[in-house]
C-alpha cells in the first residue's frame, strides 16, 4: 500500500515536522509492506529529507522552472523521490494542464516520479465530469514515452471531496468505477496489460475509520492524504486499519 503524507500548510514550524517524520520513518519500519512517502513544504524539505536513509520516502509538493521556486535538480540534489503536480490548489490558481504537463516532463527528466493529481470540482448528472479527469491525464500522458507513463503516479483527487469528515468521502464502489475509467484511459497511452501497472491512489476525506473499506476492492493502490496526515495519533491509526 502506498500512503502518501500531504502535509500541505499545515505544518508550519521544523520542530512538528521533525515529530512528523520520526513518525514516519518508525510507521515505515513497522509497515515493511508499504511505502510511506513525506510531502513536506519547500521551506522544510531539505531540513528533512537530507541525508535520509531510512525506508520513508520524501515528496515535494510541486516543482517548477520559475524563478524562486524549486526546481526538479534541486530536488534530485536532495535524494527526493517524488513530487506532486496538479494539485486541486495549484489549480485552483490557474495551472493548466499544459503547465501540469510540463512540470510532469521535468520531474521526469531529473529521475523525479510525478504524483500526478485528478479530479472533478463537482459532479453532474451526465458524467460530463468523465471528460475533465480525461482530459487531465491526457494532457500529462500524451507526450511521455512509454516507459516514461509507466513511471507517473496518478492520485485521483474529487476536490468536493477534500478536507471533510470521512461520511464526505467517495463510496467505495464509486471509486472502484473511477479507477476502472483511468485505467481505461490510460489504455490509450499504454499497451495490453500494462495500465494495471500504473499505481492509481485516493484522496478525499481518508481517515482510520473508512480507510479499510476504501482500500478493500477498490483497486487503489494507496492514499494521498491530506489533514489526516499531521496528526500523529490519526495517521499512526490510519497506517495500522489498511495493514
Amino acid at each position: 500500500m502506498f500512503i502518501a503524507a500531504n502535509w500541505k500548510a499545515y505544518v508550519e514550524d521544523a520542530k512538528k515536522g521533525k515529530a512528523l517524520t520520526a513518525l514516519g520513518k518508525r510507521l515505515a519500519g513497522a509497515y515493511k509492506k508499504h511505502e510511506i512517502v513525506l510531502a513536506p513544504s519547500a521551506v522544510h524539505l531539505g531540513l528533512l529529507a537530507h541525508g535520509n536513509k531510512s525506508k520513508v520516502r520524501f515528496a515535494a509538493q510541486d516543482v517548477s522552472l520559475t524563478t524562486g521556486e524549486v526546481s526538479a535538480q534541486m530536488l534530485a540534489d536532495l535524494k527526493v523521490t517524488y513530487a506532486i503536480v496538479g494539485h486541486s490548489e495549484r489549480r485552483a490558481m490557474g495551472e493548466t494542464d499544459e503547465q501540469v504537463a510540463e512540470k510532469a516532463r521535468h520531474a521526469l527528466a531529473h529521475g523525479i516520479v510525478p504524483i500526478l493529481c485528478v479530479g472533478e470540482r463537482e459532479r453532474d448528472a451526465n458524467a460530463g465530469y468523465l471528460s475533465l479527469i480525461r482530459a487531465q491525464l491526457s494532457a500529462v500522458f500524451e507526450p511521455l514515452s512509454p516507459k516514461e507513463r509507466l513511471e507517473v503516479v496518478v492520485a485521483y483527487e474529487p476536490v468536493w471531496a477534500i478536507g471533510k469528515t470521512a461520511a464526505d468521502a467517495l463510496p467505495a464502489h464509486d471509486i472502484e468505477e473511477m479507477v476502472l475509467y483511468i485505467r481505461k484511459v490510460l489504455g490509450e497511452y499504454l499497451p495490453g496489460k500494462a495500465p494495471s501497472r500504473v499505481k492509481i491512489l485516493y484522496g478525499g476525506s481518508v481517515e482510520p475509520l473508512n480507510a479499510r473499506d476504501l482500500a478493500s476492492g477498490t483497486g487503489i493502490d494507496g492514499f494521498l492524504i491530506g489533514h489526516a496526515s499531521v496528526e500523529p495519533a490519526t495517521f499512526s491509526a490510519l497506517v495500522k486499519a489498511v495493514s
